[in-house]
């Protein structure tokens, strides 16, 4: 991945997209009615990265790639357009993004990756309060070394365990509970040959209740495991073989059972499935919901239905939408 690309959605290239197209055509994507429901909002910013549902505080929290910062958006019975109101914005990680966020709500906090999307100089992992929105870490993931870094998405384990994936060079950040980075998980098969399949690498991650990670890397379409029971992490990551269809430009991940993840992409997001613990896998759904303008980046569930995150907002009111997707 290159700077100028920071991790493929960087506004610099979303603008030169959005400009491309001609304006008639974005209008008709506009007012094309979708097929299932959706969830729309006004917000601050053009850009919100990941979104993701928080069934105690009956809420969705959205990421703010534009200048860092969460906010809530509060569903109400009817379908009128929603209001997005911020709850963080650090004015020490100004001029940086807040991208892939993980909800723990067994120490009601919110994980939220942290990155220089332009320069790629600065990666971190920052952790809040669900209650009162304190800040209650910050660790430094970049580092002082002069490698370019790009924090992408972030998962939690069972012990508040931490793990973020870096979209530019590769590798995998763990970070304990209390902040501190312990190491770092890196393997040959993260950088899959040919340079074209490494603009954007390593993304979206969950954690399994096995005690094993999935990851994917976006511009290859490859799925990972990662098994955290069995010493040298580094030396348990396999390829899991996907049959079915092709994830590649695959982007956010969303665990909606042990044996089935939605992989959110912006072509169309799919439903895999696997009935052997992530030895193997089939593409077994596809959803696209016809606003390719918008740009998918994740995946949430909400009482059972996955809704997906658009990162660009359109209009002088900067309308997002998190759309029901259906397999």
């Amino acid at each position: 991945m290159s700077p100028s690309f920071c991790s493929g959605r960087c506004t610099a290239a979303l603008f030169l997209v959005i400009s491309a197209v001609p304006i008639a055509y974005l209008i008709s994507l506009e007012l094309a009615v979708p097929s299932t429901h959706v969830f729309s909002y006004q917000s601050s910013g053009f850009f919100r990265e990941c979104a993701k549902w928080d069934d105690v505080g009956r809420r969705f929290l959205v990421s703010f790639m534009d200048g860092g910062g969460v906010g809530e958006i509060v569903p109400k019975d009817s379908d009128d357009v929603l209001e997005e109101v911020t709850l963080v914005k650090d004015v020490d990680l100004a001029g940086n993004a807040s991208l892939g966020i993980a909800i723990d709500h067994v120490r009601n906090r919110l994980l939220v990756a942290v990155a220089d999307l332009l320069g790629n100089r600065y990666s971190a992992l920052a952790a809040y309060d669900l209650s009162t929105w304190r800040r209650l870490f910050l660790a430094e993931l970049s580092g002082q070394s002069k490698e370019k870094t790009f924090a992408d998405d972030v998962a939690v384990d069972e012990q508040g365990n931490a793990y973020v994936t870096d979209a530019k060079a590769s590798k995998i950040w763990k970070v304990d509970v209390n902040g501190k980075l312990v190491n770092t998980i890196t393997s040959p098969l993260f950088t899959p040959p040919g340079w074209y399949n490494n603009l954007v690498a390593l993304n979206g991650i969950v954690y399994h209740p096995d005690g094993f990670l999935i990851v994917i890397h976006t511009f290859s379409g490859y799925l990972y495991k990662i098994d955290l029971t069995n010493g040298d992490v580094s030396n348990q990551v396999s390829v899991i073989d996907v049959s079915g269809g092709t994830l590649r430009f695959g982007d956010g991940l969303e665990l909606l059972s042990p044996t089935k993840i939605v992989v959110a992409g912006s072509s169309s997001t799919k439903l895999v499935e696997s009935s052997d613990g992530w030895r193997t896998a089939s593409v077994t759904g596809w959803f696209s919901s016809g606003m390719v303008h918008r740009v998918v980046s994740s995946a949430t569930v909400k009482e059972g239905r996955v809704y997906l995150n658009h990162i660009v907002g359109f209009g002088s009111k900067k309308k997002h939408v998190l759309v029901e997707a259906v397999f």
